[in-house]
């Protein structure tokens, strides 16, 4: 048993010091978002996907499909129109949760870790507005000042009865 004021670190099985204060402030941080599961952490401004931020990912990722380009094609298609890439969506998960209260405070690293559940429910057309409620649903410690955070992100169109999408977003908090 190694005394709290001590810890191994991971890789090399050293000890390291750590102050009484900061063994406190860790086991508060992980304590309150332990006591925010379940609760809603943001809802975002809405925002506008605008044809030209199509076309512009469109020409990053190479994905140039009618659907999402050809306005007189997609006019006749089911969808009735043209419409946003679904990993468009999904990449701005990261600009809409920057007013999210768990992201907001202070730590001396954030880690993007990836992706767990991830739906495509609904198309979002050009020019129509989105915008991100996201709720905590998993709070776990990952080892050595590390807290790993599951937040569910519901994708909203304005207008619509159901979300663009809803991925569960995992970031990895370095005390």
């Amino acid at each position: 048993m190694v005394h709290p004021l001590f810890r191994l670190t991971p890789k090399t099985r050293r000890l390291y010091w750590r102050t009484a204060a900061e063994v406190e402030m860790e086991k508060a941080r992980l304590k309150t978002l332990r006591e925010r599961v379940g609760e809603e952490i943001a809802l975002s401004d809405w925002m506008t996907v605008s044809q030209e931020r199509i076309n512009a990912f469109a020409d990053c990722t190479e994905d140039r499909q009618w659907i999402h380009l050809d306005e007189e094609k997609a006019r006749n298609s089911p969808l009735k129109g043209r419409v946003a890439h679904g990993f468009l969506l999904l990449s701005l998960l990261p600009h809409l949760n920057r007013e999210n209260d768990v992201f907001r405070m202070r730590y001396r690293m954030l880690i993007n870790y990836g992706l767990n559940r991830v739906r495509f429910i609904h198309p979002v057309h050009a020019e129509k507005r989105i915008r991100c409620r996201a709720v905590l649903k998993h709070v776990t410690r990952k080892g050595f000042r590390k807290i790993l955070v599951t937040v569910e992100n519901t994708l909203e169109i304005e207008g619509e009865n159901r979300p663009a999408l809803v991925a569960e977003l995992l970031a990895l908090i370095v005390t």
